[in-house]
């Protein structure tokens, strides 16, 4: 779902924007969306809501094993925009994370940019997949995908290439958040990529290879005020099955019941799945010292129509990011491990969790 942390502190947007103007009007997630490919990589400027997320695993000659996310947000300003001409028109905020997970090293690090389209800063296209923020960027050359961010202690530059075709998820176009009109978004993923290239650390570089996730995910009023956060779960299993899951955690302790997933099986086909099809437990928490969150911790994965039974375990359990200086918002994004059986054999694999709404109050803004 989204993955999918886009909430912008509503003070920015005032502060940034005239208080004499038209509302903007954004187009709804409707079903009967029908995807084209390689278009809707691109920009949607005509919904207030857009990522592009990348997660993955990497690994190197000398067993050195990472886990990396480098997302891109673009988020609508609330105004019209006027017809003059100026590199400092407000028509979107541009946001991302980049984050490593050194798991032999047992580090984690993230950072986070926030950026206007003014003087080339940031930007994403609507005629062509190229995304980018200050230095980070993620664009399609031919049939290959380049993601690049360098930061302090950790860059990435690398290669990916599609193994499975991109995956449709919800039904008839739309991935539902809610029940109301239009809360919902068009969300797809291409759930497995080869990815070769470079690790930095610090100036070292190192060459690494290993599997990446995608999503890309875009609406206009996703969520709803009764919810309070979600758990989003991706998983690359080794019998070449993927699985994307994701709850929606309700103020009054319920699950929304528009949550759901999607099963990939080997050549590619994908099954939607509701939320009496699958369940999600957790048999520990890590409590954070820096935000106060208690995350859940050690998650149990069943979903029975499938025949999927995995145990997933945190490579590293401080993988939280507080982004006070981009979307506002604190969340845990990890890469974890996995053990179980699949298809009635036993299956090992890799993945990444996201959660949010445990740090803080929930946000409503995307």
């Amino acid at each position: 779902m989204t993955r999918h942390i886009i909430f912008i502190l509503m003070a920015l947007l005032v502060a940034v924007q005239p208080t004499l103007a038209v509302e903007r009007t954004y187009k709804k997630a409707l079903p009967g969306y029908q995807y084209k490919f390689p278009e809707d990589h691109f920009s949607h400027d005509q919904f207030k809501t857009e990522w592009w997320y990348y997660t993955g695993h990497l690994l190197t000659k000398d067993n050195k094993r990472f886990g990396y996310e480098l997302t891109f947000f673009r988020t609508g300003a609330d105004n019209e925009p006027d017809n003059k001409k100026s590199a400092w028109k407000l028509e979107n905020f541009y946001l991302a994370h980049f984050a490593v997970t050194d798991e032999n090293g047992k580090k984690f690090r993230f950072y986070e940019k926030l950026n206007r389209a003014g003087l080339n800063l940031a930007g994403a296209r609507s005629d062509a997949y190229y995304v980018f923020n200050e230095g980070w960027s993620v664009e399609k050359i031919g049939e290959h995908f380049l993601l690049k961010a360098d930061a302090r202690d950790y860059s990435i530059h690398l290669l990916l290439d599609a193994v499975k075709p991109a995956v449709i998820h919800g039904v008839n176009g739309v991935s539902q958040k809610a029940s109301c009109v239009g809360c919902a978004s068009h969300y797809y993923s291409m759930t497995k990529l080869k990815t070769e290239g470079q690790i930095f650390i610090g100036d070292k570089p190192y060459e690494v290879h290993g599997y990446s996730w995608m999503d890309h995910e875009f609406g206009s009023n996703q969520l709803s005020s009764e919810q309070s956060g979600w758990d989003w779960i991706s998983l690359q299993l080794d019998d070449n099955r993927e699985l994307m899951l994701y709850v929606l955690r309700r103020n009054d302790g319920t699950i929304e019941p528009a949550s759901s997933g999607t099963v990939v099986d080997a050549q590619g086909r994908a099954t939607h799945i509701k939320l009496d099809q699958f369940k999600i437990t957790s048999s520990g928490s890590w409590h954070s010292p820096k935000s106060g969150a208690n995350y859940p911790m050690g998650w149990h994965v069943s979903v029975p129509s499938a025949a999927i039974d995995v145990n997933l375990a945190s490579n590293m359990q401080d993988q939280e990011l507080m982004t006070a200086r981009s979307t506002g918002v604190t969340y845990w994004e990890g890469s974890v491990t996995i053990t179980g059986s699949s298809n009635g054999k036993p299956v090992t694999g890799q993945g990444y969790v996201e959660m949010t709404g445990y740090g803080e109050k929930f946000k409503k803004n995307i």
